[in-house]
């Protein structure tokens, strides 16, 4: 079925996301900052176990939590969570678990591993009373209300938003200064309306991009979580194939790809544009000449064939904004190539 006129799931729950994180603000965050979450004390190193859209919460996470909370973080895929013959466990270490509906097959299965061994666990879920969350130790719920469309939109942005909230609460515990940062989250709804006014230029990219075969999507240190989210929704709403590189490793023998003249790059930041990454993409658009699209801060130094940004100088919350860019993009593109973006072939809403 394809939906002209009539809206499709995807597209309701993804401007759904406005009242999601004023919810979400509304219950954990106090009016001085504090943030109301539960936590384990003397935590010096975390694991995120998640799968799909879920792990790219969890990578994200794991960056902030080193660069805002000064905790060592990695996330791990929960099929390679479950392969490991052994894993870390000490007093000072934590398991947080990431998954959207609380039935993950390989999530719950990690998380069952990891009370094996005595562990402590969190889990950040969307819904309350799951298998996940009846088994976690601390638990953080998501406010996102029942998530119809196969593809994750509102389901991640409220984890995304909830785990941002516990890197914080972590850092607020170990007396590191957080006022500004939490003052900053009060805006993400108003930078994911600013997203929604970028609608018309979404679909012009959408079209533009939805002519390809082959679409490259890079990134740089925390973005790269948001460089594979929108590889992963491109790709499984439109069924294109797309692939995400961190752009420096990109430059590694990966670039040969860009030979193939039906391939599209999309450049993916939440802060300004550094001299490295300014460097790669020009040398990749005097090697290759691919069209080169660049959502985030731009600059006259790179030719890019479009760019979609929206204008805020905290990373932070931008991150959210450029979430809800990604997701319109997906969905256009899909839409454009006559694709049912809410049911794509093959796939069932199962555990993100």
């Amino acid at each position: 079925m394809f939906f002209k006129n009539k809206k499709t799931c995807m597209e309701s729950e993804i401007r759904e996301q406005t009242k999601i994180t004023q919810k979400i603000l509304d219950t954990y965050l106090e009016n001085d900052g504090k943030i109301n979450i539960e936590i384990p004390e003397g935590i010096s190193r975390i694991n995120i176990v998640a799968s799909g859209s879920s792990y790219h919460c969890a990578r994200y996470c794991a960056e902030m939590f080193g660069q805002i909370a000064g905790i060592e973080a990695r996330a791990i895929y929960s099929s390679e969570f479950l392969l490991e013959s052994t894993i870390a466990r000490a007093n000072h270490i934590l398991y947080i678990f990431i998954t959207q509906s609380g039935e993950t097959t390989d999530t719950n299965s990690a998380l069952e591993k990891a009370k094996e061994y005595g562990v402590k666990t969190l889990c950040i879920t969307n819904k309350e009373n799951s298998s996940i969350w009846n088994a976690s130790d601390y638990k953080i719920l998501c406010h996102a209300g029942e998530e119809k469309s196969i593809a994750a939109t509102k389901s991640l942005t409220s984890q995304l938003l909830c785990a941002t909230l516990l890197v914080l609460k972590f850092a607020q515990n170990k007396g590191i200064e957080t006022y500004d940062y939490t003052m900053n989250l009060k805006f993400i709804p108003e930078i994911i309306e600013k997203a929604f006014k970028l609608h018309p230029k979404i679909k012009q990219l959408a079209r533009f991009i939805s002519k390809y075969k082959n679409v490259v999507i890079t990134a740089d240190g925390a973005s790269y979580a948001l460089a594979k989210e929108c590889s992963l929704k491109i790709k499984e709403t439109s069924y294109i194939n797309t692939s995400s590189y961190i752009l420096g490793e990109f430059m590694h023998g990966h670039v040969a790809i860009l030979n193939n003249q039906r391939s599209a790059l999309i450049y993916i930041l939440n802060d300004n544009l550094t001299y490295t990454a300014t460097k790669n993409l020009n040398k990749i658009k005097e090697n290759y000449n691919p069209p080169i699209c660049v959502i985030g801060n731009s600059t006259n130094q790179v030719k890019s064939t479009y760019n979609l940004n929206i204008a805020c100088d905290k990373p932070i919350i931008k991150t959210f904004g450029i979430l809800v860019i990604i997701q319109l993009l997906a969905l256009e593109t899909a839409l454009k190539l006559r694709k049912n973006v809410d049911k794509p072939k093959g796939l069932n809403k199962v555990v993100r």
